[in-house]
């Protein structure tokens, strides 16, 4: 298809229209050339299509459907080739049932335990976040299938989600809140990007040129459409203008209109109405072009695919007196609500229909287990009858499993979570059963973290998180060993709220909420203030134990233009075969001018191994490993100096280490001036070379004429280079004593700046 020569035949209008839906789901027909529409469905855990009465929150009811585990369950896999998997059965129904792109993976950050969307949202580090993204892409779009990664950018609340201002620095957006999207579209290249409701630094993300063209565009080589989020356009002539190709849904044709008006009257290029639908286009007859509606979609199959997703995705949080994996000849009671109706998914556009439960009272039909629902899952208070009836329970049971969690109402779409807490009868609950028994084991269903007031009175913790329609299945599985908990943790679970680095300034006020923590987000903020938390980010343990060694370094010195070759032995000294995720982070050693994280992850590799099993895991890290965002330069720079390598199974389990030199290739551009402090002179190769040979004499000038006893003249000494370190160049002619020769400085900074 010449797509090029297509545009030409087509009038304004058609060209206009293109760029805005045909209704809630599908692009616009142009019947006069022949030109399909194709329809889009939300996703990203699976196909919400709907035929009838659409909308966008989940409100009215869609296909049946398999509905997969959340993103803040897969991100626990670690596991690339799991991601995979899922995005190419996902990619299977999208092409029985005719849809040619589904509205996923969200790759937002994890700024605070409280948006309500974090279920949907991989994790708080960019690097797990955009690496696990891309081969989920990878997976819908080997099917013929494209994505629509989202949202772009900084939609890190859903409080004033559609008006709100993203206040963030530019250095914080390259390292923290934009490699979920760069990655993903330089390795896996998604066929459309969705642009998020809010302003990014006060300009609606739709209509930011910078935003949709000069960075995703021009720097990252994204080469297909932008469309907005539903509802998500402000101004329809900037937004084309900016780079937004479609937007969703209809509008009815008011802002086609406006198009029109702009290119008639000269407010907007007409070739900029052309590239938006050569790129709309070029998505359409790549899908057309290539459909296979007798795709078959087996749901049975894809349920028990589900399964074992989630049981890779499980975090064993804690297993006190190795409790866990039960015995299936043992009396264990199950209670809580979730148990028998799980929860296994969140609110809002990603919500499926899903054909079939499995919850975990289901799925242990045949063990020695009993029931007791503890709580009523859609009320906040505590029922003494049902907390009674739990104890008693308990109290017959060799272990006692309490399923607990969040309710639906708890965190959605639309709207931000209040605090951290589970419901205080959920609390009382498990308080009132570990009570009644020391064998007591947590499992939780949430999509992101909560407080545990109880975890010291409890044995064991199992985070589910939001695991999909077959999450009981998978629960039964790991609680009785048939599978190895091999999920970590991609989110730190801090103690408390008030310890999260966003708290003070999450959620804003009515104009914006401003980032002021900066790069400092999740383990990055937790592991520099040195604060204990409830969990860290990468933790999870397993039914067998895992030896770390042997980490060595291609090179102990390398430029920043060399790749380094990492290598790490991992040994499984367990009784049993087991995974985990092989997690190496890398940070800046003593020094620096640039304040930045202690460690950062820069690989992770999932590993299967036998019991005594030994491998050795490779990784590769490039200039960005080591770089940090140089806001003068508007580039990735490295700082010159001594880097340590770690490696281990959290950000806080790291035994291993290697030290590695770098030399920075590419340096800011400096410039001095009369108000430039000699420590930052000195600290420039090119400045020290011509302040040295002054160095004696200056410091002579700034000595006090008389000095008593050798003590107070070494701390003289002292006081005086510590003066001088911090003193602007001018002060020479201060404290100089008019010694100095006219024009003496000017020749010394012509000199110094070359």
């Amino acid at each position: 298809m010449d797509i090029k020569a297509l545009v030409l035949r087509m009038t304004l209008e058609e060209k206009a229209s293109l760029c805005s839906g045909g209704d809630f789901w599908h692009t616009k027909a142009v019947e006069r050339l022949g030109i399909p529409a194709t329809m889009v469905s939300d996703g990203p855990h699976g196909l919400r299509k709907q035929d009838q009465q659409a909308d966008h929150l989940g409100v009215n009811e869609s296909i049946k459907a398999v509905c997969f585990p959340a993103a803040c369950a897969t991100a626990a896999s670690f596991d690339r080739d799991l991601l995979a998997r899922m995005g190419q059965a996902i990619g299977d129904s999208c092409q029985h049932e005719g849809v040619s792109v589904v509205l996923g993976p969200a790759v937002n950050i994890k700024r605070s335990p409280l948006c309500g969307r974090n279920f949907e949202y991989f994790s708080e580090d960019p690097y797990l976040t955009g690496k696990l993204a891309a081969a989920y892409i990878r997976g819908v779009q080997s099917r013929n299938v494209g994505v629509s990664i989202k949202h772009f950018a900084a939609n890190n609340q859903e409080h004033r989600r559609m008006s709100s201002s993203s206040d963030v620095d530019e250095r914080t957006l390259r390292e923290i809140y934009f490699p979920g999207f760069e990655i993903p579209v330089k390795e896996a290249r998604p066929w459309t990007v969705m642009c998020s409701y809010n302003r990014l630094n006060g300009v609606f993300a739709s209509e930011n040129p910078w935003l949709l063209t000069d960075v995703l565009r021009k720097e990252w080589g994204f080469d297909g459409y932008v469309m907005s989020d539903w509802g998500a356009v402000s101004d329809r002539v900037a937004g084309v203008a900016a780079g937004l190709d479609l937007e969703m849904p209809a509008s009815g044709g008011v802002n086609d209109r406006k198009l029109v008006a702009a290119v008639r009257e000269g407010r907007l290029e007409e070739s900029k109405l052309d590239e938006a639908c050569e790129r709309i286009l070029s998505i359409v007859y790549r899908f057309t072009e290539s459909a296979r509606p007798d795709t078959p979609w087996d749901m049975e199959a894809q349920h028990l695919l589900s399964a074992q997703i989630a049981e890779e995705c499980m975090v064993l949080l804690k297993n006190g007196d190795g409790l866990l994996p039960l015995d299936k000849s043992d009396a264990v009671a199950f209670i809580g609500e979730f148990a028998e109706r799980p929860r296994y998914q969140g609110g809002g556009s990603s919500h499926i229909n899903s054909f079939k439960t499995t919850g975990a009272l289901e799925a242990a039909r045949g063990l020695n287990v009993t029931y007791a629902r503890g709580y009523d899952a859609a009320a906040d208070s505590a029922d003494d009858a049902l907390i009674a009836e739990a104890v008693a329970a308990a109290k017959a049971a060799r272990v006692a499993v309490v399923f607990a969690g969040l309710p639906d109402s708890y965190e959605s779409e639309g709207y931000d979570r209040r605090h951290m807490r589970l419901p205080e009868c959920q609390n009382r609950l498990i308080d009132a059963v570990a009570g009644a028994n020391a064998n007591t084991v947590v499992v939780l269903h949430n999509g992101s973290p909560v407080q545990m007031p109880w975890i010291g009175r409890v044995k064991a913790v199992l985070e589910a998180y939001l695991g999909g329609q077959a999450v009981g299945l998978a629960t039964v599985r790991v609680l009785f060993g048939d599978a190895n908990p091999c999920g970590h943790l991609p989110e730190t679970f801090p103690k408390k709220l008030s310890d999260n680095p966003s708290y003070l300034f999450y959620g804003g006020e009515p104009r914006g909420t401003e980032y002021r923590e900066g790069v400092f987000v999740g383990y990055r903020y937790y592991d520099k203030k040195e604060m204990d938390v409830l969990f860290p980010f990468g933790h999870g343990l397993s039914y067998t134990r895992f030896e770390f060694s042997n980490l060595r370094l291609s090179a102990d010195a390398i430029r920043d233009t060399d790749t380094l070759a990492a290598t790490v032995t991992v040994k499984n000294v367990g009784p049993r075969p087991g995974k985990v995720a092989v997690q190496l982070y890398v940070g800046r050693g003593e020094g620096g001018d640039v304040i930045r994280p202690l460690r950062e992850l820069k690989g992770f590799e999932k590993v299967a191994l036998d019991s005594g099993e030994a491998r050795d895991v490779v990784f590769t890290l490039d200039k960005r490993a080591f770089a940090t965002w140089n806001t003068d330069m508007r580039d990735w720079c490295v700082e010159s100096g001594d880097y340590t390598v770690e490696a281990g199974a959290s950000s806080r389990d790291l035994p291993v280490s290697a030290a590695v030199r770098v030399e920075g290739t590419v340096h800011p551009p400096r410039h001095y001036d009369m108000n430039s402090i000699f420590m930052d002179i000195m600290a420039d190769p090119r400045g020290r070379e011509a302040l040295e040979p002054l160095m004696a004499k200056i410091g002579a000038m700034l000595a006090p004429e008389e000095e008593g006893s050798s003590a107070s003249e070494a701390i003289t000494s002292d006081m005086s280079m510590a003066m001088m370190q911090y003193m602007p160049l001018r002060g020479i002619v201060s404290f100089g004593g008019g010694g100095l020769p006219d024009g003496f400085l000017d020749e010394l900074l012509e000199k110094i700046n070359g």
